[in-house]
Formats: structure tokens, C-alpha cells, sequence
């Protein structure tokens, strides 16, 4: 009974969070479109993977931190440098590009590849899952333990890979249509991180 409430609470909490828009879910339809759905499923998979480990990651903060408030600022300072840092780079790709997209085949490794890395730069999802942990603890929902952590970044890595994968298939399928917005992802990407980013810094100072 255990592995289910774990399993389906992860799968819940990681779903609700990939459905909103952010640069994750916003480089699979860019890659979709450029590259194609199967290698955008490899892309996915390698978010899915940093996913598991970030997941068991905010579990664990989230039995820990609790108690050390003072370090929740440090790592929230570090992800706004972060996604300022990724808006600009996110602009750079924008306004260095012609405005046309290219359809380019990725090598599936390559693909995969990209994904562990631009998951590895996503700072909302260890802060997401510590807080939505938190409260589950909260309402004695979670018990922290090495195996209900990994029930639960099992449900959480379903879960994200679940919505990723329809962003990717209906990118595909709705291609002529989205061509217009694929031209100007990378400003689009960047905005949403640059707002995020400068509303972390001013909520932090």
C-alpha cells in the first residue's frame, strides 16, 4: 500500500509540475519540431533521469531542512543566478539565429545527452519537490525513508516523462502550426526564465 500512495503521489506532484510552461517542456516542443518526436523522446529521457535523482534529492532536503531554514536562502540565490544566467544564454541563441527553423537530425545519444544537461540546469524542481514534500509530511501523507523516497522519484519520473511525451507528440502532429512560434522558442525560453529569475532576486533582496 505503501509503494502505491508513493508511486501515485510522485506520479501526481511531477505531472502538475511538468504541465506548466518552462523551459523544459518548451525545449521538447523546439526539439520536436527541429529534430523530430524520437529524438525529442530521447531528450526526455534524459530529463527523466535527472528527475529520479532531483526528486529523491528534495525527499531528503525535505526531512532535513525543515529544521536548517538558513540554507533554503543560499540554495534559492544560486538557482536565480542560475536561470539569470540561462535567460541570457536563451537570448543569445535567439538573436544569433535567422528566424528560420532548420530541420536537423540529432543523434539519439546526442539527444539524450542534451536532455541530462538542461535537466541538470532546471532549478525549480529540487525547491518543487522539497516544498511539495514538505507538505505532505505536513499532512502525514510521506514518511521520509530511503525506500519511500525511491517509490516516490519512481511515480515522479513517470509521471514527467508521461507529460513530456504528449508536448512532444503534439508538437509533431500540429508542426504547421507552430512553426511561427518554434522561430522565436529561444526568446520565449528566455523570458520565462528571465522573469522568474529577476522576480526570485527581488523576493530575495
Amino acid at each position: 500500500m505503501v509503494f502505491f500512495t508513493c508511486l501515485f503521489f510522485g506520479f501526481i506532484i511531477a505531472a502538475s509540475g511538468s504541465i506548466s510552461p518552462s523551459f523544459l517542456n518548451l525545449t521538447v516542443v523546439k526539439f520536436s519540431l527541429k529534430s523530430g518526436r524520437k529524438s525529442a523522446l530521447y531528450l526526455i529521457g534524459g530529463f527523466a533521469t535527472v528527475l529520479f535523482f532531483q526528486a529523491n534529492i528534495g525527499a531528503y532536503l525535505a526531512s532535513v531542512l525543515m529544521k536548517n531554514s538558513e540554507y533554503i536562502t543560499i540554495i534559492q540565490m544560486i538557482g536565480t543566478s542560475i536561470l539569470i544566467l540561462l535567460s541570457l544564454n536563451f537570448f543569445r541563441l535567439h538573436f544569433k539565429s535567422k528566424g528560420q527553423l532548420k530541420k536537423v537530425e540529432i543523434e539519439k545519444s546526442k539527444a539524450y545527452m542534451h536532455g541530462l544537461g538542461m535537466s541538470l540546469l532546471n532549478t525549480f524542481a529540487i525547491p518543487f519537490y522539497f516544498t511539495t514534500i514538505s507538505f505532505l509530511i505536513g499532512l502525514d501523507y510521506f514518511e521520509y525513508s530511503l525506500l519511500n523516497s525511491f517509490y516516490f522519484s519512481i511515480g515522479s519520473t513517470i509521471g514527467s516523462f508521461t507529460i513530456y511525451s504528449v508536448y512532444a507528440t503534439v508538437a509533431s502532429r500540429i508542426e504547421d502550426r507552430l512553426t511561427t512560434v518554434a522561430t522565436k522558442m529561444n526568446f520565449i525560453i528566455g523570458c520565462l526564465t528571465g522573469v522568474v529569475g529577476l522576480g526570485n532576486l527581488f523576493y530575495l533582496l
